[in-house]
């Protein structure tokens, strides 16, 4: 099992990812924390393979708990990779956590499906860095495969579908978004007789890689809808 450390302010926001984290194989979450001060000291008690650290934390922020990982203060041998998961949206902060060596950024709201993604991503390159002998040198093609793997999910179209229809999806996104509005999955699917799941996946993948955002829009009763626009 892959130990997981989650870290996020809000309590309730940390309960919901952890729940997101529990749902795929081969993870486990250990700990969860409310601030910087806090992770610090979790990871190195508890010793995490992985964290999902907030950025916006009551004490210090991310990107200083970030470089404080990398400079061994938690524990020396103590040295956890970092999915950062946050609403900033600003450039330094990405770049940032960037240069911190986080492995990806996922901006709030975001999808269980695409905490899933990045999670197996993950774990293939966990189980790829397992299986290479620790004292030989590294060749070209097992570095490639590695640096490969970090970056899958990136730019590709989601598992099982076409780039033909993504652009298809793009077009309707950046047409509805040119007009300063937004789009539902459901609204999607009837403009381009997708399934609303199959909509849905399409535009969490744009999200994903940073082409478009999503907010939720409340009214009535039931679940916030997610509305999505190009960016």
């Amino acid at each position: 099992m892959i130990k997981v450390l989650v870290v996020d302010d809000d309590f309730m926001v940390a309960k919901i990812h952890s729940g997101y984290v529990s749902r795929v194989t081969g993870f486990e979450v250990v700990g969860t924390a409310h601030t910087g001060a806090d992770a610090l000291r979790a990871v190195g008690e508890l010793r995490p393979e992985l964290v999902l650290l907030d950025i916006y934390l009551p004490d210090m922020d991310g990107l200083a708990v970030l470089r404080e990982l990398r400079a061994g203060t938690a524990r020396p041998s103590a040295d956890p990779d970092v999915i950062v998961i946050t609403a900033a949206r600003d450039l330094d902060t990405v770049r940032g956590a960037i240069r911190g060596g986080a492995l990806h950024y996922l901006i709030k709201p975001f999808s269980y499906e695409a905490l899933r993604d990045q999670l197996e991503n993950f774990r293939s390159l966990h189980r790829s860095l397992s299986a290479m002998p620790g004292d030989a040198p590294a060749a070209q093609q097992d570095v490639d495969r590695l640096f490969g793997s970090r970056a899958r999910g990136s730019s590709a179209p989601p598992k099982g579908v076409s780039s033909e229809t993504a652009r298809i999806v793009e077009d309707i996104l950046r047409e509805r978004s040119a007009e300063g509005g937004d789009l539902s999955a459901t609204e999607c699917a009837d403009a381009t007789a997708l399934s609303r799941v199959s909509a849905r996946k399409y535009l969490e993948h744009f999200v994903m890689t940073g082409r478009a955002e999503v907010r939720l829009r409340y009214g009535g009763t039931g679940r916030p809808e997610r509305r999505y626009r190009w960016l």
